[in-house]
């Protein structure tokens, strides 16, 4: 069978109903999404507030490795049906998505809510993509807590 998957870089605004409508079988009851959004506020660790991020990437590095996730996804919880995962890129305000990861299954039972976080914990992890950070304070580059490890 051939599974619907998604992964891409884009500068485009998310449709999250395009994407759904991709990644939903006949047989698909359940759907989790998740997505993650510009904070104008950042109330813990160093709060501040944000005019706007900056997101970069390269891209073929970036759906290589997304696709990377997919699979991992796919070999973790074999009940997956659909996988969107979308990252934008670029000038990105407030209440803005930023990135999208969406997970389908028969059943919600299956593992589809796990599937998802686990894709965004990943995607965070292994996938070169940067952003800055501009506030009325100035701007600076927000380090991620991946270091590539040889041969990854």
């Amino acid at each position: 069978m051939n599974l619907p998957t998604i992964f891409s870089i884009t500068e485009s605004e998310i449709d999250l109903d395009d994407l759904l409508a991709k990644i939903t079988l006949t047989s698909t009851g359940a759907a989790a999404i998740f997505t993650g959004m510009v904070r104008g506020v950042t109330s813990r660790d160093n709060p501040h507030e944000t005019v706007f991020l900056e997101y970069e990437a390269y891209v073929p590095m970036a759906e290589s490795k997304m696709k990377q996730v997919a699979d991992e996804i796919r070999e973790r919880w074999p009940v997956i049906e659909g996988i969107a995962l979308v990252q934008r890129v670029g000038r990105l305000y407030p209440k803005t998505p930023t990135v999208l990861i969406a997970c389908t299954a028969a059943h919600r039972d299956t593992g589809v809510f796990d599937a998802a976080r686990y894709g965004i914990d990943r995607l965070k992890e292994i996938v070169p993509v940067w952003k800055k950070e501009v506030g009325p304070n100035g701007e600076e580059w927000v380090e991620g807590d991946y270091i590539p490890k040889p041969g990854e």
